[in-house]
Formats: C-alpha cells, structure tokens, sequence
C-alpha cells in the first residue's frame, strides 16, 4: 500500500473520525481530524468559533488546516463535513490522497442523536436532510470511492480496507 493519505470525507456525525481511528490503526498511521486540529490551534471549540468569528473564519482555517496535510503523507485525515464544499480546501487533499466518501443515511444519523451542540446540525431533522441533499454531489464528486451505509465502524474499516488492497 503506499503513502498517500487516506481522507475520509462525509456529513458530520457520519463516523469519520470513528472509521478513521479504526483505520488508523489498522493500517499504522496517524489519525488527523481536521476540527480536533483546528480546536487545537484555535484553543476553543468549533462552537465557540462560529459564535465568536462566525463560519467565514472557520473556514479560513479549515483551508489552511486541509492545504498543509496534503504536503504530508502517510495519514488518515477525517474532515469536516463542510470541508469539500470548498474546493480550494478538498482540491489538495484530493490531489494527494484516495478520497472515501462515508455516505451514511442522513435520517438514521439525525435520529441517533449524536449531533450534539455541532453549529450546523441545531435546525431540526428536515433542515439537516436537506442540507444532505445540498452535499450529496459536492461530496460525490470528490469522493474516488464511496462507502454506502456501513452497519457498523468496523464495516465501514472492512469495505475501505476491501478497496485499499484491491
């Protein structure tokens, strides 16, 4: 297998980060979570970022965040659901890295109550499907392979693992 990054990419609470762990170390890599990065050098929440500096400035950081991991290799990178929706910020990693799109079903992932206090997700079920609705392309036009709708984390490690060794 070589070095390029693996990027998994995806609506919030679609299990990148939990996928990405399982990969990770699966495979000996490190996992970077795009937000758990910008939380670190921003030292506040994303939350506390949007309230503060609002989305424009959150995404300034994100394209920061995602051009510098594409100049390294070697990682498991979980982005930020709204990550692709810029290309200037997907572009790069895609460029440099087998992009997995996580397409899990937006109604069973808003019903599971995972979402929590994330910004985007405090609009109610119809505007959180609807917001599915509005990435579906961007994300599946980033995405070189698309996992649909994997029962469980270990799944979904199983089908990338499946598409990596193939």
């Amino acid at each position: 297998m070589d070095e390029r990054n693996i990027v998994l990419i995806g609506m919030m609470a679609s299990g990148k980060t939990t996928v990405g762990g399982l990969l990770a170390a699966a495979l000996g890599r490190p996992l970077v979570d795009t937000d758990a990065l910008i939380e670190e050098k921003e030292g506040r929440t994303i939350p506390a970022i949007f309230a503060a500096d609002g989305e424009g400035y959150f995404r300034d950081r994100e394209r920061e965040t995602a051009q510098d991991l594409a100049r390294r290799t070697g990682l498991v990178i979980a982005c930020g659901g709204g990550l692709p929706l810029h290309a200037d910020a997907i572009a790069p990693l895609h460029e440099t890295g087998v992009v997995f799109w996580l397409c899990r079903d937006p109604g069973i992932t808003y019903d599971s109550g995972v979402l929590g206090d994330r910004p985007l997700a405090q609009d109610g079920r119809a505007a959180f499907l609807d917001r599915f609705a509005q990435r579906e392309p961007v994300y599946r036009r980033w995405a070189h392979h698309i996992i649909t709708d994997p029962v469980s984390p270990e799944a979904g490690l199983n089908a990338i693992l499946e598409v990596l060794r193939a």
